[in-house]
Order: structure tokens, then C-alpha cells, then sequence
């Protein structure tokens, strides 16, 4: 549903310049920040540290990436950090996300099945104005996708068997957890989302139940 590459890229680089660290190309920062995700859900995921929210492992992935980059966290400050975070809060949409949102409306109800917490998704819908009829944020399950349940909970939420359920989605990773779980799925393809750069997960690519352009060319294939 949003840019995260760029806003992140965007926010950090205003960061970055009031450190005086101008040498570092923010969009690196970004990619280097977002790198650390998926391994630090595992740990969630595996059991190994017990369920904490987005928020809080996106605090200890961007002071791993400062680091990694010798910029001292304590000189960075608690408050410019708490905001540096924040920065996930306040994407933008991809051009197509609120008019593709708003036509699915109209047929189903859409809700947000996120690996993000609720407050994360809630400010970035609002700034975004993304349409949601329902935010079901990690807290929910707690239990971060793809871990099945993740899927599950949110169909036992709903009220609705599993495939009753599509997840839409720009990761292949996601949509094969999900198809695991008994959900149909729908890939949404976004091939800027890295800078143009093969998705890591690019190779878990199957053939979903629907594949479109954009979230306008999927609500047109689901009559909407």
C-alpha cells in the first residue's frame, strides 16, 4: 500500500544531515534499515524472544544500522530516535493504493492484516487516507506473518472460514504463508518497491489465485 523506500529514504536523509553524515546515501540507510526485518521476526517467529511489536524491533533495527555505520546512539538523542522510528508512521500510499482501496470497497470489506501494530498502521492510513474497514495489526495474533497464525486469527476475527479469506499482497513470501494456511491469494506487483532491485523473496514466486498490475487492475478483475 506504501512507498516505504522512499519515505524512509526520505526521513533519514533529513536525519542523517542534521548528524552531519551527509556521506551516507539514504536510500543505502533505508535498504540497510529494512534488511534487518525479516530477520528480526524470526527470532519472534521461532520462539527464540517472546512477541514484542513492530515499533519496537524497528528501534533496535535502526540502532543496529547506525552502528553498522558508526554513529554513536547515544549522541543521536532519545527524542530524535523516537521520531527517526516514526518515520514507518508516515509513508506514502503508491498512486494507485487509495482509488484501488476504494473501488474493492465498494464489494468487499478490506481489512488491513499487517505485521505492523496497530498504532503504525492506524497513523499511516490516516495520513495516507487508506480506507480500511478494519485494522488487525501483530497484536491481534500475536504472531508475525508468515507465520500461520497470523492468517488464521484474522479469519477466526472476521468470522470467516480461511478460504473465505483473500490476502492481498507485494510479497511472494507472504502469499505462500498464506496459501499455506487456506487463504486465497492475490499478488499486487510493485516493482519499484526496492529501487528496481529484484524482491529478496522473489523466488517463492507461485501462480495466486489473482495476479495484477496495481490494485486498480485487481479491483477491475474482481468486478469492482
Amino acid at each position: 500500500m506504501v512507498d516505504w523506500r522512499t519515505g524512509i529514504a526520505r526521513e533519514s536523509g533529513r536525519y542523517l544531515a542534521s548528524l552531519e553524515r551527509t556521506d551516507i546515501d539514504p536510500f543505502a540507510f533505508a535498504d540497510a534499515w529494512r534488511m534487518r526485518y525479516v530477520p528480526a521476526m524470526a527470532a519472534v517467529i521461532g520462539g527464540s524472544r517472546p512477541f514484542v511489536v513492530l515499533d519496537t524491533l524497528h528501534r533496535e533495527m535502526l540502532e543496529d544500522v547506525l552502528g553498522a555505520y558508526e554513529i554513536d546512539v547515544a549522541g543521536v538523542g532519545e527524542a530524535r530516535l523516537v521520531d527517526w522510528v516514526r518515520a514507518w508512521h508516515r509513508l506514502d500510499p503508491w498512486s494507485d493504493a487509495v482509488e484501488g482501496l476504494t473501488r474493492l470497497k465498494k464489494r468487499f470489506p478490506i481489512v488491513a492484516l499487517s505485521n505492523g501494530n496497530v498504532v503504525l498502521i492506524l497513523d499511516m492510513a490516516r495520513r495516507a487516507g487508506l480506507p480500511w474497514d478494519a485494522i488487525l495489526g501483530a497484536e491481534f495474533s500475536r504472531a508475525y506473518k508468515p507465520d500461520p497464525r497470523a492468517y488464521l486469527a484474522t479469519a477466526q476475527t472476521l468470522a470467516v472460514d480461511p478460504g473465505e479469506l483473500c490476502l492481498v499482497a507485494a510479497h511472494h513470501s507472504d502469499l505462500g504463508g498464506a496459501r499455506k494456511s487456506g487463504l486465497r491469494t492475490a499478488f499486487v506487483d510493485r516493482p519499484s518497491e526496492y529501487g528496481g532491485a529484484p524482491a529478496p523473496d522473489a523466488s517463492a514466486r507461485q501462480e495466486w489465485d489473482w495476479t495484477a498490475s496495481d490494485l486498480i487492475d485487481l479491483a477491475l478483475q474482481l468486478g469492482c
